[in-house]
């Protein structure tokens, strides 16, 4: 065996399909997503986690795929905006339906981060009061909007889950959190 390279091999289940590729530990997660497995629905924006545009699904918590490196994310279990779909093939989820048919976008740049933080919401607490809704929401920027097509396609949202069971039960019924990058706190610390 002569010096052989180390090739630096990721894994995770992406949208539950379970995914391998060679990467280096420092490339970010965006980049994975949108330039080696073509879910470009993950948009990139500002760069910094400030945004939300990015916002993915990582072991059912938000955070912003543009601060997050391979090596952090290595066998988790990550949800796009393409891992979400209704009950049929080619049915929109109801979040994603609700946000069409309350007007929850205008040029939709925005909408999957939005959409994927609204999922969040939902799974924590399946009756968000506006309070809730604004808190679950402030890590996702929307450019367009005045935000009351939003607040209604969440509100929608929670109505139409709650019907179909497609949220669960809330397990916590403070959502003090916001849907900002859960590492961002980590990353300050160190």
């Amino acid at each position: 065996m002569i010096n052989q390279p180390l090739k630096p091999e990721w894994s995770a289940v992406v949208n539950g399909q379970s995914r391998q590729l060679i990467v280096s530990p420092g490339t970010r997660l965006v980049d994975i997503l949108r330039n080696q497995l073509q879910l470009t629905g993950t948009k990139v924006s500002c760069e910094v986690g400030r945004c939300g545009a990015c916002m993915i699904l990582m072991n059912e918590e938000p955070v912003n795929a543009c601060l997050v490196m391979a090596y952090q994310c290595e066998g988790s279990e990550i949800t796009t905006i393409e891992g979400l779909h209704g009950e049929k093939k080619g049915e929109l989820h109801p979040i994603q339906q609700a946000f069409v048919e309350e007007g929850g976008f205008q040029c939709g740049y925005c909408t999957p981060g939005m959409i994927i933080s609204t999922k969040a919401l939902l799974d924590e607490c399946a009756n968000p009061s506006q309070e809730q809704i604004e808190s679950g929401l402030c890590g996702n920027l929307c450019r367009c909007t005045g935000y009351g097509g939003i607040i209604r396609a969440v509100n929608r949202a929670s109505e139409r889950c709650a019907a179909k069971g497609t949220i669960e039960i809330p397990l916590k019924e403070d959502v003090s959190r916001s849907a900002v990058n859960i590492l961002q706190t980590d990353v300050a610390e160190t």
